[in-house]
């Protein structure tokens, strides 16, 4: 069986002091994970600080973004190692608001995937369509596109360093979210995709999270669903109580 991974996004909230609170009182209410898997990913000037909190705890470190190069002229932006150094094991790749804000494409994603990896940091790839794409029927078009590309070149051995969050982009912030129905017919497909380019035993092991107004009135009808591994979280794991709740639902 599958563990579920449960990853809050912070996005930009949180100053120093107001990430430390919080993280201070997630560890102090979190239940037993059994095999599952709690991460935090707090804007970078709280990493490290962060980290001296959860490091006797089951919390995992993660990052929200990242640069595809080492290090150079490249103002203002974090390498992995970077990363690495302030104890994360895990950075959020592909997410939508980089893609249509900051206009990453698929290739670029596929870098930055490549970097993490090869500096041994765990990676969360987003994919997900737009309300005007899905409208279109064009959804599975989409996500099939965003993973081929994402996962260019990617050997079957790193896989297991990445966990797959389908975000469709209308139900992130919009307090949309998608159907479990919807939610669990386009983590099917993904699973699928796995399969076709790797394997069946890949596609059964790797982790595949919704994201997307996840909350904690509909987390345990999301989570139920057969191919739905966790959830990457967004408003909700700003309150500490909303992000046990999810947690709990799995």
């Amino acid at each position: 069986m599958r563990k579920k991974v449960i990853a809050g996004n912070w996005k930009l909230n949180n100053d120093l002091n107001e990430s430390l609170s919080l993280v201070s009182e997630l560890k102090s209410k979190l239940p037993d994970l059994g095999l599952n898997e709690v991460i935090v990913c707090p804007p970078y000037t709280s990493l490290e600080s962060v980290n001296a909190v959860i490091k006797d705890s089951p919390i995992k470190l993660g990052a929200q973004n990242m640069h595809e190069a080492d290090s150079g002229a490249y103002t203002g932006e974090i390498s992995a190692q970077m990363l690495k150094s302030v104890g994360c094991e895990y950075v959020i790749l592909g997410h939508s608001e980089r893609r249509t804000i900051f206009n990453e494409s698929d290739e670029l994603i596929n870098l930055k995937v490549k970097k993490a990896l090869s500096k041994q940091l765990q990676v969360i790839f987003c994919v997900g369509e737009t309300l005007e794409e899905r409208e279109s029927g064009v959804t599975n078009k989409v996500v099939e596109e965003q993973v081929k590309k994402g996962l260019n070149e990617i050997p079957e051995s790193e896989i297991k360093n990445i966990i797959i969050a389908y975000e469709p982009v209308w139900a992130i912030g919009t307090g949309k979210t998608a159907t479990p129905g919807q939610a669990q017919e386009v983590h099917q497909f993904i699973r699928s995709l796995v399969r076709n380019y790797y394997s069946e035993v890949t596609a059964q092991n790797i982790i595949i999270q919704y994201g997307g107004s996840v909350k904690p009135d509909n987390a345990s009808e999301l989570l139920s669903q057969p191919d739905i591994d966790g959830a990457l979280v967004g408003g909700a794991c700003l309150k500490s109580d909303s992000f046990i709740q999810i947690i709990k639902a799995v």
